[in-house]
């Protein structure tokens, strides 16, 4: 039977990378970045490649990385859900990566594995493990067309394209024009990428690297989710063990002990529906359904604790000075990633033959 709980490793893992978050990325330094022309954290970003070798966790140590799973990713990205951090690790280190696992591209595996540059995957965030997606056109070499929804694309270094001959190519960022969408998650900003005879050099086949990619991306989202989720239900009861109202604290009201314990109940299976994806990913025995329910049920979870979070935070949480709109905006955000619940739950549906009437 596999083993879904934390290892002593991956425990030590997530004790090192939130210490690291905690000097990094708190929230009044998360909201005033999100006020200013860089959203991204690159600080941030330098701390858990350079100092922890986090970028490379699943590239194999033969082409410089760490040889990781896809669980102690998980673990990285539940913290990184917590700190809502503004960092391009789940584009990079999981989406870009595996699609360069895919194409065997070892020179750019290496680069983003070290952290000396970061990736995209120039698909719009909102698609589908399996789902079609636009191409660029090839001409004379060259890469002609406009992507838009590309995640994180404001900060990589290197754009991974698919174009219409079924490839994949690797387009250095300084060649094309990354125009920066209004976003609703202000801490993964999403631009619109425009190449207008843009060198490029084919790394492999699109479609199965794609593939791979946003199954991996989807999958290991969930864990993200559930960081946040954890957070919201965390920060929330503490904040209601302290508020009194009527000389006793809130928390102590029988109406919001159920609305608590209900949450409780939904974040604890979401770690388990995670954790199951984390472990399918890692090692590839019912991967595409493992991911297709952790999805189904992550985004509807994540949303619905940030949604509570800014509820019984009251009037504070209103606020722009707390960080609860940070955590609803990435949460509705991450509920159209890689696809809706809505289409992972056709995805369950159609993997295990149990098709809607």
């Amino acid at each position: 039977m596999t083993d879904l709980l934390y290892s002593e490793e991956e425990e030590a893992l997530r004790s090192a990378v939130r210490d690291l978050l905690a000097d990094h990325c708190d929230a009044p330094g998360v909201i005033a970045r999100t006020e200013s022309d860089a959203p991204h954290d690159l600080a941030a970003w330098k701390a858990l490649t350079d100092g922890m070798g986090l970028a490379g966790l699943l590239v194999p140590e033969a082409q410089g990385g760490q040889g990781a799973t896809h669980r102690e990713v998980a673990v990285v990205l539940e913290e990184l859900g917590r700190a809502v951090a503004p960092v391009p690790y789940l584009t990079s280190a999981v989406v870009a990566t595996e699609a360069l696992l895919e194409c065997g591209d070892e020179e750019l595996l290496g680069r983003l594995a070290s952290g000396r540059a970061i990736g995209a995957l120039a698909v719009a965030l909102h698609r589908a493990p399996g789902t079609a997606f636009p191409a660029v056109r090839l001409e004379n070499g060259a890469l002609h067309g406009e992507l838009t929804g590309i995640a994180d694309a404001a900060a990589a270094d290197v754009l991974l394209v698919p174009a219409e001959d079924g490839g994949l190519y690797a387009v250095d960022a300084a060649d094309a024009v990354v125009t920066p969408q209004v976003s609703l998650d202000l801490t993964r900003p999403l631009a619109t990428v425009t190449l207008d005879g843009a060198g490029a050099r084919r790394i492999g086949d699109a479609a199965p690297a794609v593939r791979r990619a946003l199954r991996a991306g989807a999958g290991l989202l969930a864990s993200e989710q559930l960081g946040l989720a954890d957070w919201a239900l965390t920060e929330t009861v503490r904040y209601l063990k302290e508020r009194k109202q009527f000389n006793r604290p809130v928390g102590g009201f029988q109406a919001l002990k159920h609305r608590l314990a209900q949450l409780w109940l939904e974040v604890v299976n979401l770690r388990a529906a995670a954790r199951n994806a984390a472990d399918a990913l890692a090692t590839g025995e019912d991967a595409g359904i493992a991911v297709a329910v952790a999805q189904a049920y992550a985004a509807p979870v994540a949303v619905h604790a940030a949604e509570e979070a800014l509820q019984l935070h009251a009037g504070i949480g209103m606020t722009w000075e707390h960080p609860i709109h940070l955590y609803l905006k990435r949460a509705k955000a991450d509920s159209i990633a890689y696809g809706t619940a809505g289409a992972h739950r056709s995805a369950v549906a159609e993997l295990v033959d149990l098709q809607a009437p």
